[in-house]
């Protein structure tokens, strides 16, 4: 089974530092033209984080702030974890990209868009080697888990969840944490009962 791992980057082929790489990520304009509240690229994390979120594209609050999960969805994704805010928040401790670093607007239905899917292939493989300390990685979401474990893209997202185990020790898989997923949460009761207090007993071991 697949393991996603961080990789010390090489000192002459790492590209920029990573504080010279985040600025340069924060200045992206590559989906312009695509966005209806404009680029805002949001991220966050130091060299020696501990755990690695990767998750979908900011919703609207997230781009208002400029500061990930800080909405519902992250009240109750640090509920999942057990982790307050001031941990969560922890640069050197929690690093933090999206499948999209911009919000994506909204489709037909009043759900957000999925993420841009130029991003993730522009700005992961060259962000990802700098959290060269990363323990544990956490796929939040369809789009993160289909784009990171490639074998799961002919699964359901409930067959993929119930096989959590098989990707251990170095990554979790999690739903998105929105309002959207609390009927199949009550559907699947061996995710609270199973899986988050194994999460829960990770994300501290990996944060030490």
């Amino acid at each position: 089974m697949p393991r996603i791992t961080a990789v010390s980057p090489d000192a002459e082929d790492s590209g920029a530092p990573v504080d010279r790489l985040l600025a340069e990520i924060r200045a992206c304009r590559h989906c312009a033209s695509s966005l209806p509240l404009g680029p805002r690229p949001i991220v966050r994390g130091r060299p020696e984080a501990r755990v690695l979120i990767v998750s979908q594209a900011p919703g609207t609050r997230v781009h208002e702030t400029g500061l990930s999960f800080n909405d519902r969805s992250g009240d109750r994704l640090r509920l999942w974890l057990g982790l307050d805010r001031e941990t969560f928040y922890d640069e050197r401790r929690v690093a933090i990209m999206g499948m999209g670093f911009c919000y994506p607007g909204r489709d037909v239905r009043g759900g957000d868009l999925p993420p841009r899917p130029e991003c993730a292939p522009l700005w992961h493989p060259v962000l990802r080697p700098h959290f060269r300390e990363i323990a544990l990685t956490l796929l939040v979401g369809s789009h993160a888990i289909r784009y990171y474990l490639p074998e799961s893209r002919r699964q359901s997202m409930t067959a993929v969840m119930a096989r959590w185990r098989d990707y251990r020790p170095g990554t979790f898989v999690l739903p998105h944490p929105s309002w959207r997923t609390t009927a199949w949460e009550r559907a699947n009761p061996w995710f609270a009962a199973e899986a988050l207090p194994a999460l829960r007993k990770a994300v501290a071991g990996a944060l030490g």
